[in-house]
């Protein structure tokens, strides 16, 4: 155990320093400094190396609630907050949690029991949106911050395009705060890393090494509708939009704070509404919202959208449930819109953007033509159509939800 007599430790081959840093928050984070051998024996003697602590190597193991430091004969790198739970008042808390999920308010408390009692359980990527102002969204981030102390970490999207990640290896958050990820291969990798047990950690100067991960990310931002490049079914996103506090107060961190112990207390007695549905815990359809399927629609082409668009115009006009069509006619529908696309493109849409599968072999089936007027026809014809239904436009495209 760290001998705080010593405030020294040999891990590897190398020493570090125990030092006490003040935080902005008024409390100090015990932080571990790499330190030179000689300055030890110049300040304390040549004999006092043989009493500090000496262990392998390290490793990282979250916990909360059974924190060990040294585990076997490694040095755990993972940080004991300094909160103790303790019964007391959180009316605050649940105000603003409530205030910040709504309708979702026990999968909110879920995800919250789950983090500080579960820190290995893999969670989904929470984004939190709004273009207003004062809606609390970064109180949140500043909050979690306070929390987890020094196994939350602020990162901005830029750390994603480096090959180094020591700034967020180890942690339990990645807080985001007013971030853009437009390109998709970043979002790529932070859907990789939302799910993986393992990653390569990479320092200048240090060989690749294999380490544990089990970092959650919470996005927050005022672009509400392309922040990042998603489609229908990034199972792993919940998105939430969050409206303007009613009541805005200018100590509701401070507020927040002093009720962190009682709130950690609550969370250690409570029973969890949900039973793990998915890898993320929760499944898609529990976490998926208004919200969400606006950031999709926003993230389709205007092909795309010209495309659903038509469908249900001629589903609406003519009282149908669905609609039977090929690529080919697919390309010709939007041409009446001055929109020239390919029939590989229109493919791609159906069967990779729409998961769709058409039919094995040559069928019947009614296909539609749309004239400049606004007249549509149909036709009798042969071909591997696709089925598009009224209930999938609805679902995948908000422009088309009446509710």
């Amino acid at each position: 155990m760290e001998n705080h007599e010593i405030p020294y430790s040999r891990i590897g081959w190398d020493y570090y320093l125990f030092d006490d840093v003040p935080t902005v928050y008024g409390k100090n984070i015990r932080t571990l400094i790499k330190w030179n051998k000689q300055a030890i024996i110049d300040d304390h003697g040549k004999k006092y190396l043989d009493k500090i602590p000496k262990y392998v190597g390290f490793t990282c193991v979250p916990s909360h609630l059974d924190y060990q430091r040294v585990i076997g004969n490694r040095f755990n790198q993972y940080h004991p907050i300094s909160h103790k739970p303790k019964k007391g008042s959180i009316n605050n808390t649940i105000s603003f949690i409530n205030h910040l999920f709504g309708e979702q308010y026990l999968l909110a408390l879920d995800y919250l029991q789950i983090l500080f009692t579960m820190p290995v359980q893999h969670l989904p990527i929470l984004c939190l949106v709004s273009n207003e102002r004062n809606t609390g969204k970064s109180t949140f981030l500043k909050w979690l911050k306070i929390i987890y102390e020094e196994n939350a970490t602020f990162i901005e999207s830029n750390s994603f395009q480096s090959q180094f990640n020591t700034d967020w290896a180890g942690k339990l958050l990645g807080l985001m705060d007013e971030t853009l990820f437009n390109q998709e291969e970043i979002t790529e990798k932070l859907k990789y890393l939302s799910t993986s047990n393992t990653q390569k950690l990479e320092a200048k100067g240090k060989d690749r090494v294999e380490i544990y991960i089990f970092i959650k990310f919470i996005i927050c931002t005022n672009n509400e509708y392309n922040f990042i490049k998603i489609d229908e079914f990034s199972e792993r996103f919940w998105v939430r939009k969050i409206n303007r506090l009613k009541h805005q107060k200018t100590e509701m961190l401070e507020d927040l704070k002093e009720e962190i112990p009682a709130f950690l207390h609550f969370l250690t007695q409570r029973k969890l509404s949900t039973r793990k549905q998915s890898r993320m815990w929760f499944s898609f359809e529990q976490i998926k919202t208004k919200a969400f399927t606006r950031l999709v629609q926003n993230n389709k082409s205007r092909v795309e959208k010209e495309l659903a668009s038509i469908l249900y115009m001629i589903m609406e006009r003519l009282e149908m449930e669905e609609i039977q069509l090929c690529p080919y006619d697919a390309v010709d529908l939007v041409y009446r819109s001055r929109i020239k696309t390919s029939q590989n493109e229109m493919r791609r849409i159906l069967k990779r953007n729409w998961k769709l599968t058409n039919q094995t072999n040559s069928c019947w089936y009614e296909k539609f033509s749309l004239w400049q007027d606004g007249d549509i026809q149909s036709k009798k014809t042969k071909g591997r159509y696709f089925t598009v239904t009224r209930e999938f436009l609805i679902t995948n495209f908000d422009d088309f939800d009446d509710n």
